[in-house]
């Protein structure tokens, strides 16, 4: 009878009118946020972030859009969004809804995190009633799956087709979807995979949201490309115009952020933030091209009311001289995609800067050195790098050691070169601090034994993986026959800001000083790799690629010290602030003083070994 009454139950709420409420109201009534979700706590205030109302009515069942897409900043808002449909969707219009994290792990996080507080504290325990206590002895509240009456809240990750093929969908919301895998588990795209479990529901609704990242790559900016494509439009409170909120219309003196002001696209009036905030609040959205059931919305840092001019400012200043910055300003302040200009190096410009200096003394800046060793089979290529304040970098040596990696000879030769120091003009000798070696090539276990008795002088065995988003230096695991820690490469992740830093001008911040002594054929081994775009099952992929014929191994020896830099971790800015004073303390006066002064309390002595050990 139970079950009967059941099915019943499940069928009313299935075949009953939708309702009139929206995802917007519903929040304004009923959800709170604490102070771990929000710097302002409380009950929930749509108009507090006006862009989002329109997002989330979008998701209402009362209104057209099958999709709704959303391109934006980081920190904008898309999540809160999301827990609010998650709400609404409990309380009012239940059925089978999946959330996918770009991971599993992300998804836990998110379900403890964020989606745990929302059940809690919505008013009048009007979630806390539909979904039963955790670890209850159902098991229907768990991390990655909540029930309630009608329906499933299922939460997961896009590295797992099981879970994106486990049931049919009604609601779906694919979080951050610029940082899903191009196939999971070897089944397909798992934006595919997700959105065909919903195909079946005629109500269905979508929800995905990311911020984008490189230009022909990024999945949500096809997406958006799909849509009805809008923009929050606001009026100049002067002359009334109405325009979108573009960082070209940002001005502020050279290198002062606090006098940042917007400038009316038509009137040319400045807009102060209290200005511009007040214009936000009477802004709308408007489309560019006819709606066909996907509702897209684009949206920069600037249409929040919590993101004042300044502060974004400081953020393009800071990431002026550093590509790695500037692509991740432009995608998280901006909500655009990455133009990548770094795809190939003219080896002609390079060889035209070089500089004169020597590997000993070593020039000023240096305050690190590392090495990274090409292993081939008839030798070894070195590099030899130092780093200064802001990554600047100088190549202090290039090394080929002719013999064969199969005999120990070699390897002796090899350990004594990493056991090299080099004279400073501050007096003082600076170690190789770290070194990476590639071992993917004939000689691996070689390399291990190699690096397995070096490893108190941070000397690395490193296995080049190709692929986006992949870290630098990753974890080092012990999954080797000689049980040696071996550090993964984000080789594709190295090359592209060898490339960036390569194309910078002026001197300071991530620059790359060569000295005069290297030929054309170096530079010409630096920049031999070129990055095109290729197809696989119908997907972009950025593919880093080599002539044939062409040698490339001064590129992968950067990529390894690179690596080693990483890997090491120095604090830079300390480091440099005690070998400036070391300098000045060694240096004459430029205009020795006439008037007799008190002799200078003698300084002590640094202690050489303590200085360069210490990180």
């Amino acid at each position: 009878m139970n079950v009967v009454a059941s099915l019943y139950r499940t069928a009313a709420i299935a075949i009953r009118p939708d309702p009139e409420r929206t995802v917007s109201s519903w929040a304004d009534e009923y959800r709170v946020l604490t102070s771990k979700e929000s710097p302002e706590p409380g009950p929930w205030r749509t108009d507090r972030v006006p862009h989002l109302r329109e997002i989330m009515d979008c998701l209402s069942p009362s209104h057209p859009a099958h999709t709704v897409v959303f391109v934006k900043a980081a920190q904008i808002g898309a999540t809160e969004a999301g827990l609010n449909w998650i709400g609404y969707v409990v309380d009012q219009t239940p059925g089978p809804m999946l959330v996918v994290q770009p991971t599993t792990m992300v998804g836990t996080r998110y379900s403890r995190q964020r989606v745990a507080p929302l059940i809690e504290n919505a008013k009048d325990g009007v979630l806390r009633r539909k979904i039963v206590a955790p670890r209850s002895k159902d098991g229907g509240n768990t991390l990655d799956l909540k029930e309630f009456p009608g329906g499933v809240l299922i939460i997961g990750g896009s590295n797992s087709a099981a879970t994106l093929r486990s049931m049919p969908i009604c609601y779906l919301h694919l979080d951050e979807i610029d940082g899903y895998p191009e196939d999971v588990d070897g089944e397909g795209d798992p934006v595919a995979i997700a959105e065909e479990r919903t195909e079946k529901f005629r109500r269905r609704k979508v929800y995905k949201s990311s911020t984008p990242t490189t230009e022909g790559l990024s999945r949500i900016s096809d997406e958006y490309e799909a849509s009805d494509r809008r923009r929050w439009y606001v009026p100049c409170h002067h002359c009334t115009h109405w325009q979108p909120l573009q960082w070209a219309q940002v001005h502020w003196d050279a290198g002062d952020a606090k006098t940042a002001v917007y400038v009316c696209r038509d009137c040319g009036s400045p807009w102060s933030d209290g200005e511009r905030y007040r214009n936000i609040t009477h802004g709308e959205w408007r489309a560019e091209r006819a709606f066909e059931g996907i509702a897209g919305f684009h949206a920069p840092a600037m249409v929040s009311l919590m993101a004042p001019l300044e502060a974004i400012v400081r953020k393009w200043l800071r990431a002026q001289k550093r590509p790695e910055k500037l692509k991740s300003f432009v995608n998280l302040s901006l909500g655009e995609t990455w133009k990548d200009k770094a795809l190939t190096i003219d080896k002609t410009g390079l060889l035209e800067r070089r500089e004169n200096y020597e590997a000993e003394p070593l020039p000023r800046g240096v305050v690190v050195i590392t090495a990274g060793v090409d292993v081939q089979d008839d030798r070894f290529e070195i590099e030899i790098v130092g780093w200064g304040r802001d990554e600047e970098t100088w190549s202090i040596d290039y090394r080929v050691l002719n013999g064969d990696p199969s005999a120990p000879a070699l390897w002796k030769d090899l350990d004594a070169e990493l056991r090299g120091t080099f004279a400073h003009p501050a007096g003082i000798q600076l170690p190789i601090r770290a070194t990476c070696i590639d071992s993917g090539g004939h000689h691996t276990q070689a390399v291990y034994k190699f690096c397995k008795e070096r490893w108190g002088r941070k000397v690395w065995a490193t296995k080049g993986m190709g692929g986006p988003g992949r870290l630098i230096m990753g974890k080092p695991t012990r999954n080797n026959k000689a049980k040696v820690p071996l550090f993964p490469l984000g080789v594709d992740t190295a090359k592209a800001l060898v490339y960036a830093r390569l194309q910078l001008r002026e001197h300071g911040t991530g620059y790359c000083h060569f000295p005069d002594r290297y030929d054309e054929e170096y530079f010409a081994q630096l920049t031999a790799e070129k990055v095109v775009t290729r197809y696989t099952r119908g997907f972009p992929a950025r593919v880093w690629v080599k002539p044939d014929g062409v040698r490339n191994e001064a590129l992968d020896c950067r990529v390894l010290a690179l690596g080693a830099f990483v890997g090491l971790a120095p604090k830079m800015n300390r480091l440099c602030s005690e070998m400036e004073l070391r300098l000045k303390a060694i240096e004459p006066d430029d205009e020795p003083d006439d008037e007799e002064v008190p002799a200078a309390k003698p300084r002590r002595p640094a202690r050489r070994s303590n200085w360069i050990n210490r990180w």
